[in-house]
């Protein structure tokens, strides 16, 4: 469930809430932790992948209970325990605040800065709608795709297209670009295909173990479903540890077009499709269900690995200079 639709079905529930309600609810902190884990435990889909032991985790957080007396401390507890597994589509939602993880991106370079991106290359004169930036730079087209929340319109890319007639390649900028939508995704990946393309699987939970799952199912990119036609030109995606979910999604796709070359940094992973599940005091728990991998049946989990590995040292911020830019455009250049 899309986090936004989450925390609108919270208010909702807090229209009917009086102050008292809201701030002294009636709660077992051992119900609620247990039905945290209990669910954990039979519908997250990375155990084994990331070696967790899950009842070593609901040993060490159950001590911690001794200490809770609020929401507010039962919160934090149960949204330690969360963290344990360092998972981006792993949210607990209340009425109060909303967890979240950071560990999968902290110790790996930023590897962006769109202050430098419009300061060095674009300019002044870039053109932008819905989230989507585009300018030329130079003979290169560029166009960087800050979220799949939204899907690109195809008149968009249309318009895309003819303002990049002239150039001699283009950039597909996805840093930093969390996900979204998985359509929206697969609608721009679909540019760069000719043909039907087999880019990987699918896998979803059919018990309540950690390897009960079904046979791997193939996820094709479908070139029918194609914005516009980007097969023949030369296309560099850049990437880097905050490119998730959906955007992870994304690059796994474009690494099976032949006119693709990725630069950057690894991507952030969240190959998990994430579902939701309410909790007995009336919060929301959200984790990742339907393991993905790419066609060889490996897991995108973790992340992706791009072709040309790139990052963006102290010195090239305090010089306003990015040299992940630089390369993709050494390497349409050198493609022509």
């Amino acid at each position: 469930m899309n986090k936004y639709i989450c925390l609108m079905l919270f208010l909702l529930f807090l229209v009917g809430c009086t102050k008292q309600d809201i701030m002294e609810p009636s709660f077992s902190a051992k119900e609620n932790l247990d039905a945290l884990w209990t669910t954990i435990d039979e519908r997250y889909c990375f155990f084994d992948e990331k070696n967790i032991n899950w009842d070593s985790v609901h040993t060490v957080y159950s001590r911690k209970l001794r200490n809770v007396e609020t929401v507010f401390d039962l919160f934090k507890v149960m949204s330690d325990m969360l963290a344990t597994l360092e998972d981006g589509h792993v949210n607990l939602y209340t009425p109060f605040a909303v967890s979240s993880c950071s560990a999968w991106y902290d110790d790996y370079p930023k590897d962006f800065s769109f202050d430098i991106v419009k300061e060095s290359y674009l300019g002044d004169d870039y053109l932008s709608i819905n989230g989507l930036y585009y300018d030329t730079i130079d003979d290169v087209g560029y166009m960087y795709v800050s979220s799949f929340s939204t899907a690109i319109a195809s008149v968009t890319m249309q318009y895309v297209d003819y303002y990049f007639r002239n150039c001699k390649g283009v950039i597909i900028d996805v840093r930093n670009n969390g996900g979204g939508e998985l359509t929206a995704a697969e609608a721009l990946a679909a540019c760069f295909f000719k043909d039907n393309t087999h880019v990987g699987y699918i896998r979803h939970k059919v018990g309540s173990g950690h390897n009960d799952f079904s046979s791997p199912e193939k996820i094709y990119v479908d070139p029918a479903n194609k914005l516009i036609d980007w097969s023949e030109r030369c296309v560099v995606v850049l990437t880097n540890r905050r490119s998730y979910s959906s955007t992870n999604d994304f690059v796994n796709m474009v690494s099976y077009a032949d006119n693709v070359t990725i630069v950057g940094g690894k991507t952030g992973g969240g190959g998990g499709m994430p579902l939701s599940r309410d909790l007995p005091i009336g919060w929301m728990v959200r984790f990742s269900a339907v393991p993905s991998f790419n066609s060889e049946m490996q897991s995108i989990d973790g992340g992706i690995d791009p072709d040309e590995f790139v990052h963006i040292t102290e010195e090239n911020y305090d010089a306003k200079v990015d040299p992940i830019i630089l390369r993709a455009m050494e390497i349409i250049r050198k493609a022509e």
